[in-house]
């Protein structure tokens, strides 16, 4: 991975507020998304209680790791395209417009999970993000996001 700052690291106290990949908020996921050459990439480590039933991950677990995954690299796409760095003014965030996840198989819990994101287009204030999660390299779901850019002073 080229880059040792998250996405989300880029977020402001606001936005840093995200369950599920914000650090500003000691009780969520905490995803941290980066660049690995034009797909970005996280690792998570469920708990023992993000179990559905014994030995496997809850879906809404996964579906909470592939929405703020994408929603994350939409962000640091839409600074890429624009040739800027994340962070620099005027911010971009992105939020959920859509949200598809299709279950493979079941997920195993215990083990890292890795999710990997292509950016299938950038079109106006839109990004679409193909996201793969593996566990013990195999696949378990993917989901396609669609995720919008928001106003610098939305929610504020």
């Amino acid at each position: 991975m080229s880059e040792s700052k998250a996405f989300q690291d880029y977020y402001d106290e606001f936005f840093g507020q995200c369950y599920g990949c914000g650090s500003h908020n000691e009780h969520g996921l905490q995803i941290k998304s980066r660049w690995d050459g034009d797909e970005s990439v996280a690792e998570f480590d469920p708990k023992p209680y993000h179990t559905a039933m014994p030995g496997f991950v809850y879906g809404g677990l996964i579906a909470s790791l592939i929405d703020c995954h994408s929603t994350g690299t939409a962000s640091a796409a839409g600074y890429r395209a624009e040739g800027r760095e994340m962070g620099t003014k005027p911010l971009m965030r992105y939020v959920t417009g859509s949200l598809q996840v299709k279950y493979i198989k079941p997920t195993p819990i215990g083990v890292t999970l890795h999710l990997r994101s292509k950016v299938k287009s950038i079109e106006g204030r839109k990004v679409l993000v193909d996201t793969e999660l593996f566990a013990n390299d195999e696949l378990c779901a993917t989901g396609q996001v669609l995720a919008v850019k928001i106003p610098e002073d939305w929610g504020k």
